[in-house]
């Protein structure tokens, strides 16, 4: 239950209490009154309250209607932005648990369940007063502060996103983040509706300086770039053995703030192939080729797909 849910769910209860409390004296007037009708409040659909609706709770949620290939939508890149001036209430309370803000995000690092929401609540307002957008790399979590970047990494099968922490939830013990329908697709969990994950929050101030030295690898693309498939890998290493490829793409992601990602091929023996990308022009792979050869991490070579 991300943050847009919550409200549904604290509405259903006091209504709930409403129902087996003990009617006042029949000759006292009861307190609660209906309002009348042309001032009863009439919820809009584009403003969704901080929690959620009603309505929005009991419709199944679900992927878009037609196939949407969002492999090429470009990770959040984190700036440095002032904090949300909603959903960084600290401490806050859902259904009777107090939370609390961590009170820096310099070495966060934690591992968990992850899900992911979809359709039904795009383009509706999230805690932080951003809308929603399916299509965009965005999280919700419960303690870091709105908005916060941070990297996802599917335990699963290695693949790693970045995204933009700007919802509250899942307010479910078993789950640390709710996951936007792009990046749940990115991270190949959309089947499974669910993953193991490990996430780290990244400084927007280093993750620029380490991003200029690399050459914008992501975020940098224009719509032509995308549409035209002008993207290029750099491929560092291939291995026989995952773990071998996982090592290697640890060492990586704390060399240069970039999408690393392992890719699995049968030639005809399985092979993982460690590769860092999409760049959107040649000059940006070769650069950070050359800076894995100045770092003494393998050989790489610039594919292109």
């Amino acid at each position: 239950m991300t943050g847009i849910r919550l409200l549904s769910v604290c509405a259903g209860a006091v209504l709930l209490a409403a129902c087996v409390t003990t009617p006042p004296p029949q000759k006292k007037v009861n307190p609660i009154t209906r309002l009348p009708p042309q001032t009863k409040p009439v919820p809009k659909p584009q403003d969704r309250p901080a929690f959620g609706t009603h309505d929005f709770n009991v419709i199944k949620d679900a992927a878009p209607d037609a196939p949407v290939d969002v492999s090429q939508v470009p990770d959040a890149e984190p700036v440095e932005e002032p904090l949300s001036a909603y959903g960084n209430r600290n401490p806050y309370t859902v259904l009777g648990e107090t939370y609390e803000l961590v009170p820096t995000i310099k070495g966060f690092r934690q591992s968990g369940g992850a899900s992911w929401y979809g359709k039904k609540f795009h383009g509706l307002k999230t805690s932080s007063g951003e809308k929603y957008d399916m299509y965009k790399m965005t999280a919700a979590h419960r303690n870091l502060p709105l908005p916060t970047y941070i990297r996802v990494t599917n335990k699963a099968n290695r693949k790693s996103v970045i995204v933009k922490v700007n919802d509250r939830g899942p307010f479910h013990s078993e789950r640390i983040l709710d996951l936007s329908y792009a990046a749940a697709a990115k991270l190949d969990m959309l089947k499974a509706g669910t993953a193991q994950v490990e996430i780290e929050a990244l400084d927007p101030a280093e993750f620029q300086r380490k991003l200029s030295a690399s050459g914008k690898p992501t975020g940098s693309a224009t719509s032509r770039d995308i549409a035209a498939g002008s993207t290029f890998y750099v491929q560092v290493g291939a291995f026989g053995e995952l773990g071998n490829a996982t090592s290697l793409q640890s060492k990586l992601l704390e060399l240069i703030y970039a999408p690393v990602v392992i890719a699995r091929t049968e030639t005809p023996s399985l092979v993982h192939r460690v590769q860092i990308g999409p760049f959107f022009t040649l000059a940006d792979a070769d650069k950070v080729a050359q800076i894995i050869r100045d770092g003494e991490l393998g050989t790489p070579i610039v594919v292109k797909r």
